[in-house]
């Protein structure tokens, strides 16, 4: 929204540190923009934690060969003093094997006192699976169960969020 010319906003503070996770470039600081118990969900893991975050954002670059946010539109919405939510819709693209792959996000952010709490990615503008979205409560604790272990594998490979030499 650019109804606030000339008021920072959230996400002035942020974005660029977002695009640099979801370019594969991120460098130690980019990380400091989460409060340290922070969560990050998308539907194949779910971090808890900056290192376990650090493990998942720095695994792009080891997947995909090139990885990148081409487009985006940002909302802010205010709950309360000192946070906020904020919506990135978003395209992003990635090269796998030498094959594009583009993929339309919508990435949710909660801010609480200018640090992200929680960092969710939408695949396909879809809400993540779980215990209250799928039918089956039991189902959504398997599929809660299977991010989890996905993101403590690839926690291990990336040396525990270990930050790569410069």
């Amino acid at each position: 929204m650019d109804g606030f010319r000339g008021v920072n906003r959230l996400s002035d503070n942020l974005m660029p540190h977002i695009l640099r996770l979801y370019g594969a470039s991120a460098t130690a600081a980019d990380f400091d923009i989460y409060a340290p118990d922070a969560v990050f969900e998308d539907p194949l893991m779910c971090a808890h934690g900056v290192k376990q975050i650090k493990s998942a954002f720095y695994s792009l670059g080891k997947v995909f060969s090139e990885s990148r946010m081409v487009e985006y539109k940002i909302q802010e919405n205010v709950i309360s003093a000192g946070k906020g939510e904020i919506l990135i819709d978003n395209r992003q693209q990635y090269k796998f094997l030498g094959k594009p792959i583009d993929m339309n996000s919508l990435i949710k952010l909660n801010v609480e006192g200018g640090k992200i709490v929680r960092h969710e990615d939408w695949w396909d503008k879809k809400p993540l699976w779980n215990r209250e979205t799928v039918k089956t409560p039991c189902l959504g604790k398997v599929i809660e169960k299977t991010r989890r272990g996905s993101m403590l594998a690839t926690h291990v490979l990336m040396r525990f969020g270990k930050d790569p030499s410069p």
